[in-house]
């Protein structure tokens, strides 16, 4: 018995010095500054310039929606546009978030 306590006892590591978790760390927090500045960071500006691009449309911009739907804005609303799709067909209610792009923007 006396022998496999002292394997037991030769078996149990030392406790970390306060350098070494430093170095644990170290990874990890490098992991996570590389998924903010690849991932985060790009979409966060990405977001801000299309809510800039949405604030600046008014009426008798061309526009594409989500769903691929090219028109003119005919009048904005707080929440939406009023658009126009075609010559003979009747306007359209889209929301403002379902703009994907300004396609040409009007001359004031």
């Amino acid at each position: 018995m006396t022998k496999l306590s002292l394997l037991l006892a030769q078996a149990q590591p030392a406790a970390p010095s306060g350098g070494s978790m430093l170095m644990q760390m170290l990874p990890l927090v490098l992991m996570f500054a590389a998924m903010y500045f690849l991932l985060i960071a790009p979409q966060r500006k990405k977001q801000k310039e299309h809510e800039k691009m949405l604030g600046g449309l008014k009426a008798g911009d061309e526009i594409i929606t989500t769903g691929g739907i090219y028109g003119t804005i005919t009048s904005v609303k707080e929440d939406r546009f009023i658009v126009r799709v075609g010559d003979n067909t009747q306007k359209l209610e889209i929301g403002k978030g379902f703009v994907h792009a300004l396609v040409k923007k009007t001359d004031a």
